[in-house]
């Protein structure tokens, strides 16, 4: 995905909009001045270990997940787990702490912090969240969301979504966000008050935007297909390692049965009985490993799933540019035709059917002052027009610039990730061929001394 050579006469080229939220406003006096110098020497791209303030000063974790009973909107009894995030200064050279906290938050209020980082940072690839209901499963794993493997699996990518956030040279100073972390009480209400609901933009006005934009950024395009092939790839790799997962699990169980004949066969052998028992007990213990294998299979899975998610988190960002350009393209559309309008009125010609032709055939041509206030009316109505367009073409400038910059960050740390994750799938698979190998070495030991 090359950059594209900009083109400035017909579409928008540079980067995002200036984020909408107060970044530093609400921080530690502290944490308000690092922040400040966090934003101008971190404007590159970060990892969530290296060169962010927030991670230096701050530890933050989701410790434990818990089950709980209340009443919903509706009144309605309902069953939810709440999430303890806990958040532990540094220690710092002055001796001073910047912060500790925990508070409990469940699973709706994540999903309302990513909404509001959605609208406040179109320019943005906001980290997604772990999934609500568990997909891609093999069949011996509960889809229950309640399920405690499943909990245990979601707190983790919780905490890995607030680490990315954390980690996000932007995202990491947006008031909300430290709200979200230490305001437990009327936190939905200052998030409410930002208005972010009213500033969302509506699915069929993208829609719209992405059928009838006339002059797409090639950049963008291609970025939206790469993000549909990379969900739809992990999605089948997802899906062949559950299957994989299924096989294998048969597989480990079914030497549960060697075990069994072979201690049945030990009790008719005096000679041979040792050896049989011993090579037995081998066989039990491959079968049963299959378990504790498989759950440390789930930990990669999710890393996966990460990025399957992030897929459409690239798409809102694309879709977000296809608006910019498509109210663009209307702004100059509608400055286009009050210039015809006003060179119609002024040189009298009318160039193609309008309803206004119609109409002056019938009753008549206005008057010469009837013409100079339409005429008068219309150079401001071109003014404003005018003006406004330079601002859409400035702000869409901006939100090019910045969202590219920010997705080139994205790239390097998905292509690390998966990377990482990929090879340490890798290691498993070796370790757990070699435990299948250490486990016939001893068998064949067990034998020979039959």
């Amino acid at each position: 995905m090359e950059q594209a050579p900009p083109d400035p006469e017909r579409q928008l080229q540079p980067a995002p909009l200036e984020p909408l939220g107060c970044p530093d406003a609400g921080l530690g006096a502290a944490v308000g001045k690092e922040a400040a110098g966090a934003g101008e020497e971190d404007s590159g791209v970060d990892t969530m270990t290296h060169n962010n303030f927030w991670l230096k000063k701050i530890e933050i974790s989701v410790s434990e997940a818990e089950k709980r009973t209340g009443r919903n909107a509706m009144n309605m009894q309902e069953t939810y787990t709440a999430y303890l995030i806990e958040t532990r200064s540094v220690e710092h050279t002055d001796g001073q702490s910047v912060l500790t906290d925990s508070l409990w938050r469940r699973y709706s209020e994540f999903e309302l912090l990513r909404n509001y980082l959605l609208v406040y940072y179109p320019h943005i690839v906001v980290p997604p969240l772990p999934e609500k209901r568990a997909e891609f499963v093999w069949h011996k794993l509960s889809a229950d969301n309640m399920d405690p493997d499943f909990v245990e699996r979601r707190r983790i990518g919780l905490e890995n979504f607030l680490l990315r956030i954390a980690s996000h040279p932007i995202l990491c100073r947006d008031k909300i966000f430290y709200l979200f972390l230490t305001q437990e009480g009327n936190w939905k209400e200052t998030v409410n008050e930002t208005g972010f609901q009213l500033k969302a933009d509506s699915r069929l006005k993208a829609l719209n935007a992405t059928f009838r934009v006339k002059n797409p950024d090639k950049r963008f395009t291609d970025l939206k297909h790469y993000s549909d092939e990379l969900q739809s790839v992990i999605s089948h790799l997802l899906r062949v390692r559950a299957r994989v997962a299924d096989r294998l699990y048969g597989v480990y169980k079914v030497h549960g049965n060697y075990g069994r004949v072979f201690s049945e066969w030990s009790a008719i052998e005096k000679e041979m009985g040792d050896g049989l028992q011993s090579a037995g007990h081998h066989m039990d213990v491959y079968a049963s490993s299959i378990d504790d294998i498989l759950e440390d299979e789930e930990h990669y899975a999710d890393q996966l799933k990460e990025y399957l998610f992030y897929a459409e988190a690239l798409r809102a960002v694309c879709r977000k540019h296809e608006l910019m350009q498509y109210d663009l393209e209307m702004a100059a559309q509608d400055l286009a035709s009050k210039k015809q309008q006003c060179e119609e009125l002024a040189t009298g010609t009318v160039r193609t059917f309008s309803l206004k032709g119609m109409t002056t055939k019938l009753f008549g041509q206005e008057t010469p002052e009837q013409r100079e206030a339409r005429i008068k009316v219309l150079e401001e109505q071109i003014n404003e027009g005018e003006q406004q367009l330079k601002s859409k073409n400035l702000e869409g400038r901006e939100f090019v610039k910045n969202a590219w910059a920010d997705i080139e960050r994205f790239k390097e740390q998905k292509n690390r990730d998966l990377k990482e994750a990929l090879i340490s799938y890798a290691v498993m698979q070796i370790s757990m061929c070699k435990k299948g190998i250490q486990v016939w070495t001893n068998a064949k030991e067990c034998f020979s001394k039959m």
